[in-house]
């Protein structure tokens, strides 16, 4: 599919994907999103794709939201209608197949944080900046992806206050992963989605399905849970299959009788 304003590339396994509207500072039009949301199914259908990187076009702006000139376009019916559809992009972000990294390369208000904590998780440079948006016009998201990333109590905060989280302080509260300067943000991003690229694709989805269901959960119900997965439908590779590059080196021990 040709895409019109997003624009993508790939480095070896890593698929990047670039919210390609820097004009207005990569806001979130209808199009866009479904742009990444077609990209996104086809990634998932791709065993050459291992993982995903989502980054902003130019040096402003990772995303500065919604597109409030769209929905003001926009009758009752139809923004009802393009909320449900943001709301499912949104979900498939959350639960794709494939990990989703986020590089922040500048400010993300608004609907791009709600894409932002969406992804698996984020990495980010000194031009990196976050406003939690929608209580400042009586509207309320990311309630249920900001507190697994920063915990209750500073998700409250961030969410009830809407104040901007610049990058020293979003490195610390475990917005963002690692924090680089702004021209070692991509290399880096690629560097750590390589690394997760490389393992088994099952596995890296096996591991993120099992952590979103037990959000939630009681502790105890979580290990039961990872015990049964193992046994069960996330059964892993053989001792064989899994260690074959280690046997081949090492020899294979004759059964004991």
């Amino acid at each position: 599919m040709a895409f019109e304003v997003i624009s993508t590339e790939q480095v070896d396994r890593v698929a990047i994907v670039t919210l390609n509207r820097p004009e207005v500072l990569n806001a979130l039009s209808l199009k866009l999103v479904r742009e990444v949301d077609q990209f996104l199914a086809e990634a998932e259908a791709d065993d050459g794709i291992g993982a995903v990187v989502i980054t902003g076009a130019g040096e402003r702006a990772f995303s500065a939201g919604a597109d409030i000139h769209e929905n003001r376009e926009l009758n009752e019916e139809q923004r009802d209608a393009a909320a449900a559809e943001r709301a499912g992009y949104t979900w498939h972000m959350a639960t794709c197949s494939k990990p989703l990294i986020g590089a922040i390369n500048g400010l993300c208000y608004g609907g791009g944080t709600v894409m932002a904590t969406s992804l698996d998780f984020l990495i980010g440079c000194e031009k990196s900046s976050f406003r939690f948006l929608a209580v400042n016009y009586g509207q309320l998201n990311a309630t249920w992806s900001l507190p697994t990333l920063v915990g209750w109590g500073k998700a409250k905060e961030l969410l009830y206050s809407g104040r901007e989280v610049f990058a020293d302080e979003a490195y610390h509260i475990g917005l963002i992963n690692h924090l680089v300067p702004s021209e070692q943000l991509m290399d880096k991003t690629i560097e750590v989605a390589a690394g997760i690229a490389k393992n088994r694709p099952d596995g890296v989805n096996n591991i993120k399905q099992l952590l979103i269901e037990h959000t939630g959960l009681p502790l105890q119900e979580q290990f039961r849970n990872e015990i049964e997965a193992r046994q069960g439908r996330f059964r892993g590779l053989t001792v064989e299959e899994g260690f074959r590059d280690f046997l081949d080196r090492k020899g294979r021990k004759p059964a004991e009788s």
